[in-house]
């Protein structure tokens, strides 16, 4: 189980270098265009790191249930909890991705 919340980890933190270039490249974007067009660029690339992440995180559960039936509820809560939050951090990081482009 604890490869469940170590995997949620990691995601975490990709979303929020995500975020951090995101948010960088909007501030950059009126002065050093080229700069703020690289951090847009990589905030995408860590979305993509974190999306790699979550499948894994998917296919642990899925693996669990194929070998093992039933994944105990422990495990299963705190995977549906972080699944609902880094949908919700992953949306925040891809506005401000739409801002950035408008």
């Amino acid at each position: 189980m604890m490869i469940i919340q170590d995997a949620a980890d990691y995601i975490y933190d990709e979303i929020g270098d995500a975020e951090k270039y995101i948010r960088a490249a909007i501030k950059l974007h009126e002065t050093d265009e080229e700069f703020a067009d690289c951090l847009y660029k990589l905030s995408g690339e860590e979305l993509g790191h974190a999306d790699r992440l979550h499948e894994q995180e998917t296919r642990l559960i899925r693996t669990y249930k194929d070998e093992k039936g039933v994944p105990p509820a422990l495990m299963m809560q705190l995977y549906e909890r972080e699944h609902v939050r880094i949908i919700d951090r992953t949306a925040d990081v891809k506005r401000l991705q739409e801002l950035y482009r408008s």
